[in-house]
């Protein structure tokens, strides 16, 4: 098991999840007394960045950021991210706040970062899946892991998975600002820095639900800004610093 002295950050990137977000909050405390969560709202319109406030209050592991608009999935995990790395935390995690990625399996996932440096919640190795979702959504999803894999030459499996967590060392080696991507295509290119510095990476089988609440935040605009900014990686691919022990 982890060592249970480190501590844990679980970013949480919000935009209208107010239903969603207190219950979610409550099991991920629940499964151990050294995980905190930061919520990082973009000026959610139906209230989820008050909401959050006031579990802060009445919990000081519930910490929130407030954003001045929709900014995007990428700058919310880096300023997630900072606020991780500037308050000592030693392993982060970011997860979707809509309820698709179940709590339950954090603690398999804080098992693996004891002999890995990455961990994700991967819907395509044995045991994983996907409950409830079209045929074509599943073959776009399946097609666009298969291309960054062939592309980026990354082993991971589900390069898209938005549930993982890191390493501080990690971070603090790949310099995650420097990533010119946002939206969903960020969690492409953190994949491919990971494994380009020379940190290892594991994957834990989850299974993908379909959200709680609320309303899916895909635009489908950001696959093809995801697939051209794949092939510029490929082709021209940005310096990235290897771990110190390289």
């Amino acid at each position: 098991m982890t060592d249970s002295t480190l501590r844990t950050l679980v970013i949480l990137p919000t935009y209208d999840e107010k239903d969603n977000v207190t219950p979610l909050s409550e099991e991920i405390l629940g499964l151990s007394s050294r995980i905190e969560i930061l919520v990082v709202d973009d000026a959610s319109p139906d209230g989820t960045g008050d909401v959050v406030e006031e579990l802060g209050k009445r919990n000081s592991r519930i910490h929130l950021l407030r954003r001045s608009g929709k900014l995007g999935l990428g700058t919310a995990y880096l300023a997630g991210f900072q606020y991780g790395l500037d308050n000592g935390y030693d392993l982060i995690f970011t997860m979707d706040a809509d309820r698709s990625h179940n709590p339950k399996y954090l603690p398999a996932m804080l098992e693996m970062l004891d002999d890995m440096d990455m961990v994700v919640g991967s819907r395509y190795v044995p045991g994983g899946g996907i409950d409830n979702w079209q045929l074509h959504r599943r073959l776009l999803s399946n097609f666009a892991n298969f291309y960054t894999r062939s592309a980026l030459r990354v082993t991971v499996h589900d390069c898209t998975a938005g549930f993982r967590g890191y390493r501080r060392e990690v971070l603090e080696t790949v310099d995650p600002f420097r990533v010119k991507s946002s939206g969903y295509s960020f969690l492409y290119e953190m994949v491919w820095r990971v494994t380009r510095a020379g940190f290892r990476i594991g994957e834990v089988p989850i299974v993908f639900e379909p959200r709680f609440a609320g309303a899916s935040k895909i635009n489908s605009s950001e696959i093809y800004i995801a697939a051209f900014r794949v092939l510029m990686i490929a082709i021209f691919p940005p310096k990235v610093p290897k771990r110190k022990d390289h």
